[in-house]
């Protein structure tokens, strides 16, 4: 091993004789200041070797006794105005000035009825009329904290003189006595606790108060004017599904008048009420005059046999099947022709019923839309008798039968947590600093 002298170290062999060391005792004079010291030294084990002579076997000096220094202090002293002190002052003001407060709890949800019978019959011609009732729950979650919602409750139960009667005496949990309705609409979202499921649509409250009836009050309120605002919602769905329908039902009136205005305008101008019957018509009239012309050939070539060519009846057979060829081509003719002379209508017949079938298909269109118009107007007629959509309370406003707020425990341990947690990381700060000095 290694003893110190002198700053230098030289090596020493366990049992080999060392020159006499003079070191000054526990109550003995410094060798060198001549001073006395308090330092305690430790005594080194000797033995002896065979011949006599002192060996010393080890070396281990005595650590100085710890000793509070400034820093220690310091650190002490941070501990106790960070966290100890805090969480006597926090521990202190909910255990004594801290008023209680009592919760009322309620839970609804927005239901819509469910409709059959006629609107399933139309494929759901009525499904305008009315909103999801996803959509409808989340106006009313955002209704609750509103601003309106908060004037109308305070207008019914009077919010600002029950928050701010425990005022200044309790300053944390009290409203102030001359709060805006910024201030008001803040605190209302402290003692007003929301929790709602997007996923079933259910809407649960817990109306904070300094008095069990009050937050009951309080809680009822909420209800009802929930209750008015979908009620709200069911007259201005109705109003506007009545008038939708009824603008629908006059835009498909319209509609069929001037279809059937654009028919009976075509009929005076072509003098055919039916242009397909016309047709029939002429067509029998063709077919007769083909049949006539095949019985004028037969009594010609029946004359022509039995007689001499000057006979006079071959001349009249020959005259009318003249005749009779002239009458098919001009009734050939009326098909294709515009011109009138021959007796057509003005217009081809295949633009003619062209024209005609177009009129007759904007007709039953229009027919049809007036009536789907209709049935969609004595839909909505129904729908606003009866209310489609209302609030359902699943949980009526409850009556606290003791005080559970604020949380004492609770808050304490957070505000111990946090401290705690705020006083090591700048205690751990000042050392890192403190060591790369």
């Amino acid at each position: 091993m290694f003893l110190s002298d002198n700053n230098k170290a030289k090596p020493v062999i366990l049992g080999q004789a060392l020159p006499q060391v003079t070191r000054p005792s526990q109550t003995g004079q410094n060798s060198e200041t001549g001073s006395k010291t308090d330092t305690p030294v430790a005594q080194q084990p000797k033995s002896k070797d065979d011949n006599g002579a002192a060996t010393i076997v080890s070396l281990r000096p005595m650590a100085a006794a710890a000793k509070m220094r400034i820093r220690h202090w310091g650190v002490f002293l941070s501990f106790l105005i960070i966290v100890v002190l805090p969480v006597f002052m926090v521990f202190f003001y909910l255990s004594v000035i801290a008023k209680d407060q009592y919760a009322s709890t309620t839970g609804f949800t927005v239901r819509q009825e469910e409709s059959t019978g006629a609107t399933e019959l139309l494929g759901g011609l009525a499904s305008f009329t009315g909103t999801s009732v996803s959509s409808d729950t989340d106006m009313l979650y955002e209704f609750i904290q509103s601003q309106e919602l908060v004037q109308l409750v305070n207008e019914d139960v009077g919010l600002i003189e029950h928050y701010s009667s425990e005022w200044p005496y309790d300053p944390v949990f009290a409203l102030s006595d001359n709060a805006t309705t910024e201030d008001l609409l803040n605190y209302w979202r402290r003692v007003v606790r929301i929790s709602y499921d997007q996923s079933t649509g259910l809407i649960e409250l817990r109306v904070l108060a300094f008095d069990r009836e009050k937050a009951q009050q309080i809680a009822q309120a909420i209800l009802s004017q929930s209750q008015n605002m979908i009620n709200a919602l069911n007259v201005s769905a109705r109003e506007d599904a009545m008038r939708y329908a009824q603008a629908d039902l006059v835009t498909a009136l319209d509609r069929l008048k001037s279809a059937r205005e654009a028919l009976t305008s075509f009929r005076t101008r072509t003098q055919i009420v039916d242009p397909q019957a016309d047709l029939q018509g002429r067509l029998g009239v063709m077919n007769n005059l083909q049949q006539k012309l095949a019985e004028a050939l037969i009594d010609y070539d029946l004359l022509l046999g039995s007689t001499t060519s000057s006979d006079p009846r071959l001349s009249q057979v020959q005259r009318r099947i003249d005749v009779i060829r002239q009458r098919i081509a001009e009734e050939r003719n009326t098909f294709t022709s515009n011109s009138t002379a021959t007796g057509a209508v003005g217009t081809d017949y295949p633009s003619l019923i062209a024209e005609y079938e177009s009129l007759v298909v904007d007709r039953e269109y229009a027919e049809e839309t007036y009536r789907a118009a209709l049935s969609a107007l004595d839909i909505a007629r129904a729908d606003a008798s009866r209310q489609s959509r209302y609030l359902a309370a699943y949980i009526r406003p409850t009556v606290a039968q003791s005080s559970e707020f604020p949380q004492s425990g609770v808050l304490l341990g957070l505000t111990v947590l946090f401290l705690v947690l705020a006083w090591s990381i700048m205690a751990l700060i000042y050392y890192s600093i403190r060591d790369r000095r």
